[in-house]
């Protein structure tokens, strides 16, 4: 995932699709970044390394193994230098990000096409496009949808085509978020088939942050977080969300390939709080989702299969 990459900050940020006459869109009429390549050597360790950070009992490490759905986020990375962060950790400025003013990054969620899996240690391209631009008016104010598209290619095949929907807002918007973080609840158990709890904690917030070049403060600084941001606590990174909820068909159904994906950020879960992945297959697909005691649907996702 790139580097600028967190959860909303407020309950699902694209909840209205009302589009309005907008101060937003003067800022980016004119803005129109070009395609940028960049190459990997799509290296074994990063993989290895999450599957500590997961507890996973072992890695694909293999050279020409396929790399499981998203975990080509742990590739690509990229890495400003210290004096190019602004104070919340975010790059001030990047190819892909609009000139807002005051600009907030809110990563929404995604869709992922698998015609192959990459493979590792196999070199790969990826060709990063501006897809789509718009000005929505949410529930706290408006808000700029800007979509990349990013297409992956290997020995000079397409393998895979990716989406990611990323809102941004001019200045500070508020949420109800709880005082504190319960590390007592548990989320209710229901009916679904698949299921993996976790209880995430900063150490784990930090790795990961870290493996995905993560620089957000929300993530590991929790004096920011409270008194900046007004979370009760560190926030759990979106992707992770994303890539807990893909652990399940990994899991539970894994002669079976993947042929595309999508995923939703809901609403932010906090380091301490107890979740759950949850699955339900049927003819296919399966419905995925992150619940905790708070919200049965912090994050969703659909796979279909092959």
């Amino acid at each position: 995932m790139p580097p600028a990459s967190d959860v909303p900050n407020e309950p699902d940020p694209l909840g209205s699709n009302v589009n309005e006459p907008d101060p937003l869109g003067s800022y980016v009429r004119s803005w129109a970044p070009g395609p940028v390549t960049v190459e990997d050597p799509l290296h074994a360790s990063p993989v290895a390394a999450l599957s500590a950070v997961l507890d996973l009992p072992s890695a694909v490490t293999a050279v020409g193994e396929p790399l499981p759905p998203l975990w080509h986020w742990l590739h690509f990375a990229r890495w400003p230098a210290r004096h190019e962060l602004g104070p919340d950790g975010h790059p001030r400025e990047g190819h892909f990000l609009p000139p807002l003013p005051r600009r907030q990054r809110m990563f929404a969620g995604g869709r992922c096409t698998i015609d192959e899996p990459l493979r590792l240690g196999e070199p790969a391209e990826r060709t990063d496009t501006l897809a789509s631009v718009s000005v929505k008016h949410g529930r706290t104010g408006e808000l700029l949808l800007v979509t990349e598209r990013r297409e992956f290619r290997q020995h000079g095949r397409t393998r895979m085509v990716e989406e990611q929907d990323i809102v941004y807002r001019s200045g500070r918007a508020t949420a109800p978020y709880p005082r504190e973080v319960d590390t007592s609840a548990r989320p209710p158990r229901g009916d679904d088939p698949w299921r993996l709890p976790l209880t995430t904690d900063p150490a784990l917030l930090f790795r990961f942050s870290a493996l995905t070049a993560n620089a957000h403060r929300i993530h590991y600084d929790s004096p920011y977080c409270r008194g900046e941001e007004g979370y009760p606590g560190l926030v759990v990174h979106g992707p992770l969300l994303a890539l807990l909820m893909l652990e399940l068909p990994r899991r539970q159904a894994p002669e079976r390939r993947v042929r595309s994906l999508s995923y939703r950020l809901r609403s932010p879960v906090f380091a301490g709080e107890h979740l759950a992945a949850c699955g339900s297959p049927s003819d296919g697909r399966v419905a995925l989702r992150v619940g905790t005691h708070r919200d049965d649907r912090h994050a969703t996702a659909e796979v279909v299969f092959a």
